[in-house]
């Protein structure tokens, strides 16, 4: 027993000690682009320099993932994020990637084809830029690269970026010694690690890699636990019954109301994260509403499981003034009945933001249990490709998620979204006039039947092989048994008492900060508050909006502070983080979300008794 706790206690000094390495890399990089850690990347261009300065080559499509059309700022937790998820890359991937093109493994690649695939293939170089890679006397010889020597000047080159930050914020003491976003100084006994908050991003197909999951970003027991300062506790029980309570009224005249509707869909990262379609709806008049949104209820195969239709949802409706950045909270969708989730009350004439949400609590990574994979094309007795039953019934549902108006087509818009999804492109005009001349399409929409035709193109193009068809299906949440596991369909209905309401998704992207916003807004405004113990200036509030339980941590101070989260006591419970201790951290003058938490099973009680204690 000795000897386990020994091994056990320097695994987790080992664990410690990279930790602390990693977010030293973090810093140096980040100072060596901006002055302080308080001050926040405000573009594209000086993203793309921190992630050189800590050992990575960013392409313009990874830079565009974290820094979408609403993205303003990103600070240091942001950046922590980026660089768990994005690994540098090593030298047995860049050899697989060579390996691709040069496929008699001679270890060479001819300057002219390097010049045709790199001017003409995915983020297209100039042939400037072209040039200054070939004429590198380093690992080029005889109108070759060799791709060997190439991949270790690059390994060099990377590592050499990272210690110069290092050297760098070695030297200048001041640096070094500045708090770094929640990020708390550590000690020889252990690291405190900083809670990550999504950065928007558009998920790519080419994204399909490991990365940490939610439970994986803040560590069960921070050292900083040790010594609490003060605390204070929370208890909610919640009855079986009470669980999906009949609060939504929906009056019979309001099926007379004009209505709007759009489908839509949450789908889950490789990292955890959820991206969801955004929306714009138009209200001409000022007038009664009704707005509602629940889990799509598509094809079930018996047999099969349906985990999205249990997954929670909401929508937080934001009003624009004269800036899209400028929203503000209006309401959010706090009554229930049953799956669907709503709010009714007056709104003025013009345009707001619908933004949906779900926890994270249902809608999570799950661990694989398949033993075999679904077949998705076969040859018939002529020879010729054809798509299996299977797959033709699971590419009709996916038609039913991405056909957002439900008219049945997908127009040009519809269609990009599941592009930007599965491909990270869109379909231009150009495109989609080819697509009109070689699938069945009406009034310039794509029809159910094009799209299998579509799809069966692409099996033709591999030959039958499955590889890009397994991409797509995995990017839109299904297993390899073709089950849902990974996203949530949904519908939005909006009805309106005295005028035509207009709906349209604008965008398919992950929480952005508004989103984060309204949420902490929301519970700040209807929630329980409680001071902590010994520290007036921090605030946990807490709101239960049916059958989930939201808490927020408000720091007031001029100093971040780390709250300590203890859920020990409860019964029957889920949290979004996947823990049931861990710690935040608190910039100052700010809000944050502590946790979500849902019962992990409905039909039984369910008790909420959370401890926030500042350490």
């Amino acid at each position: 027993q000795k000897g386990t706790r020994s091994e056990s206690s320097q695994t987790k000094k080992s664990q410690h000690a990279e930790e602390a390495i990693f977010y030293m890399n973090c810093r140096a990089a980040y100072l060596t682009v901006l002055k302080s850690s308080l001050e926040n990347i405000k573009s594209k261009e000086q993203l793309s320099l921190v992630l050189q300065q800590a050992g990575r080559n960013p392409s313009q499509k990874t830079v565009n993932k974290y820094w979408t059309s609403q993205t303003s700022t990103l600070n240091f937790d942001d950046i922590c994020t980026i660089l768990k998820k994005e690994k540098p890359a090593t030298k047995t991937e860049l050899l697989e990637a060579f390996g691709k093109i040069d496929t008699d493994n001679t270890g060479y690649i001819l300057h002219d084809e390097l010049h045709k695939i790199l001017t003409t293939r995915g983020e297209k170089m100039t042939p400037d830029e072209v040039s200054a890679i070939i004429n590198q006397a380093d690992f080029n010889c005889d109108g070759k690269l060799d791709y060997n020597k190439f991949c270790d000047l690059y390994l060099t080159t990377s590592e050499q970026c990272c210690k110069t930050a290092r050297d760098k914020l070695e030297v200048d003491s001041r640096l070094k010694q500045q708090q770094f976003g929640s990020q708390a100084e550590t000690s020889s006994e252990g690291i405190t690690l900083p809670v990550s908050k999504a950065s928007p991003r558009i998920s790519r197909k080419t994204d399909h890699k490991l990365a940490p999951t939610k439970g994986d970003r803040t560590p069960s027991r921070p050292s900083s636990a040790q010594s609490c300062k003060g605390s204070t506790s929370t208890t909610i029980s919640v009855g079986a019954s009470s669980n999906r309570n009949t609060k939504l009224i929906e009056p019979d005249t309001m099926k007379e109301w004009p209505c709007a509707q759009s489908k839509g869909c949450f789908y889950l990262e490789d990292d955890g994260e959820i991206i969801s379609h955004k929306y714009k709806l138009h209200l001409p008049q000022r007038s009664t509403v009704c707005i509602t949104i629940k889990p799509l209820n598509i094809r079930q195969v018996e047999g099969k499981p349906c985990p999205w239709l249990s997954v929670d949802t909401a929508l937080y409706i934001l009003k624009e003034n004269e800036t899209q950045e400028n929203l503000q909270l209006v309401s959010f969708t706090d009554q229930q009945n049953k799956e669907t989730f709503g709010w009714r009350g007056e709104l003025g004439s013009g345009v707001y933001w619908l933004l949906p949400f779900t926890t994270g609590c249902r809608l999570k990574k799950v661990k694989a249990q398949m033993t075999g994979e679904a077949k998705l094309v076969y040859r018939g007795e002529d020879g010729e490709l054809a798509l299996t039953k299977e797959f033709r019934a699971t590419l009709l549902d996916i038609f039913e998620t991405i056909d957002l108006d439900g008219n049945g087509l997908l127009s040009l818009e519809e269609y990009n979204f599941f592009e930007l999804r599965t491909s990270g492109e869109k379909c231009d005009e150009e495109a989609w006039t080819v697509c009109k001349e070689n699938f069945d399409m009406k009034k310039n929409e794509l029809t159910r039947q094009g799209f299998m035709d579509l799809n069966l193109m692409e099996a033709n193009d591999r030959e039958g092989d499955p590889s890009d068809l397994w991409v797509t299906l995995l990017s839109l949440g299904y297993n390899k048994a073709l089950e849902m596991t990974e996203a949530c369909p949904f519908v939005i209905d909006v009805y309106a008492e005295k005028c035509k309401p207009r709906i349209k998704a604008v965008y398919l992207e992950a929480g952005s900060w508004q989103l984060n916003r309204a949420v902490c807004k929301s519970v700040v405004n209807k929630g329980e508050a409680k001071a902590v113990d010994g520290c007036e200036n921090v605030t946990i509030y807490t709101y239960k909006a049916g059958r989930r339980i939201t808490s927020v941590i408000e720091n007031k101070s001029e100093n971040k502070v780390i709250i300590h989260v203890n859920n020990e006591q409860s019964k029957n419970c889920l949290s979004n983080r996947g823990l049931t201790v861990f710690a935040v951290e608190v910039a100052p003058k700010s809000v944050m979300i502590s946790q979500h938490v849902m019962p992990l099973n409905e039909q039984e009680e369910w008790l909420y008794n959370c401890v926030h204690s500042l350490v």
